[in-house]
């Protein structure tokens, strides 16, 4: 079940990669909203099973410490304003 969860957060993780950085810094902007999304999404999909429930948990425990870290590692867009993280990204 751990695994699963760490496959699913792999997988958003090289969707976030993938996107440019400003579309990525806007996103940042709503990490609680993503959290929540992300949580509520895989518990519908892995409905049924203990093991499912716990994997998409997990992942959605996963999504949440990973925005978290993104937003203070990189910042967030909030409408034309950046606010930088620790690690200023040229947008």
């Amino acid at each position: 079940m751990f695994e699963t969860g760490m496959a699913i957060f792999l997988g958003l993780v090289f969707i976030f990669i993938k996107l440019k950085r400003r579309t990525m810094l806007r996103l940042l902007r709503y990490d609680m909203a993503i959290d929540v999304a992300v949580t509520v999404l895989t518990l519908a999909i892995h409905w049924g099973t203990f093991s499912g429930v716990m994997a998409a948990t997990f992942a959605g425990l996963l999504t949440s410490v990973g925005t978290s870290l993104a937003k203070k590692a990189f910042g967030y867009i909030d409408g034309h304003h950046y606010h930088p993280g620790y690690v200023r990204l040229d947008v």
